[in-house]
């Protein structure tokens, strides 16, 4: 049985056309002006950070003859010779590579379960009031505002060169920065677990353990193995004020123009953080059940 489609009076189609049209261009003009305003705002921060498209233009060469430089010379008739010459300090390397993995691993440890014990109290909605939950953000932020290679700056007056300064300072950035992205993942949970357990009489830690953790736990766990990452790269640096790693062996290369050497630890670095993520990336895939990572 066929349906008659209503058809309404040509005045309020007409008017509800132009309602539709008025709201779509308020909508494009207000893209326009935040477009607008963000190409402005870059120009700003440009100009006065001195980013000059022609000075960048006149002077790349610069780096790429850097980069040339640090590459050594082959030839084909001598390769693993050359080979052996480039990476002659191979197992020194190795072993301050190990240990800027190890400094990460501690400090990225030590950071994700300070921020652990601080992103309950973080959250709003588990928070028992607000000027915990506001003492707890203002600590956090502390921790993450501070750059990490400060921190190790200030350890390593205090402590001397090793690297203890660089755990320490991992570690303080870290549960600043974990602390605010596990608070967040708390924030999201679904509600109605805790609310069942508090009507039966649970206690706060009752109901984070058993309302909140099993809902948290792969994202935590994720985040945490994400901050690894970041944490292997910042230990990189670290070595740069003497807190341990092989940073400082780095910058000894850099400052000495020992060029092929510069290419030599470069080149180990990045294989390292490729390895890593791609280790941690099936892991954090696993634990959220992505299937990609099947």
């Amino acid at each position: 049985m066929a349906t008659a489609i209503p058809v309404l009076p040509e005045p309020q189609a007409r008017a509800l056309a132009s309602a539709y049209a008025a709201a779509v261009s308020v909508r494009r003009w207000r893209g326009a002006a935040v477009l607008v305003t963000i190409i402005l705002l870059a120009l700003v921060s440009g100009y006065l950070a001195h980013v000059r498209p022609v000075t960048l233009v006149t002077n790349i060469g610069n780096f790429g003859s850097f980069i040339v430089r640090t590459i050594p010379d082959f030839s084909s008739g001598n390769l693993l010779a050359d080979m052996r010459a480039w990476y002659w300090n191979f197992p020194a390397w190795l072993g301050l590579l190990g240990q800027t993995i190890l400094i990460a691993y501690l400090g990225t440890l030590m950071g994700a379960v300070a921020a652990f014990a601080l992103c309950f109290v973080a959250s709003a909605n588990l928070a028992r009031s607000r000027w915990s939950r506001v003492g707890a953000r203002r600590l956090l932020e502390f921790c993450r505002t501070v750059p990490d290679i400060v921190f190790a700056l200030i350890f390593v007056i205090a402590f001397g060169l090793g690297p203890m300064a660089g755990v320490f300072a991992l570690a303080i950035h870290t549960t600043g920065a974990l602390g605010k992205l596990f608070a967040e993942v708390v924030e999201n949970i679904d509600m109605k677990p805790v609310e069942g357990l508090q009507a039966t009489g649970a206690s706060w830690i009752q109901t984070v353990r058993y309302g909140v953790l099993p809902q948290v736990a792969p994202g935590f766990a994720s985040y945490a193995l994400l901050r690894f990452e970041i944490n292997v790269r910042g230990a990189g640096v670290m070595g740069f004020v003497g807190a341990g790693g092989i940073g400082q062996e780095f910058l000894v290369a850099i400052r000495n123009f020992y060029y092929s050497d510069v290419s030599a630890i470069l080149l180990m670095i990045i294989a390292t953080v490729i390895v890593i993520d791609l280790v941690t990336e099936q892991v954090r895939h696993r634990l959220i059940g992505f299937e990609g990572a099947r």
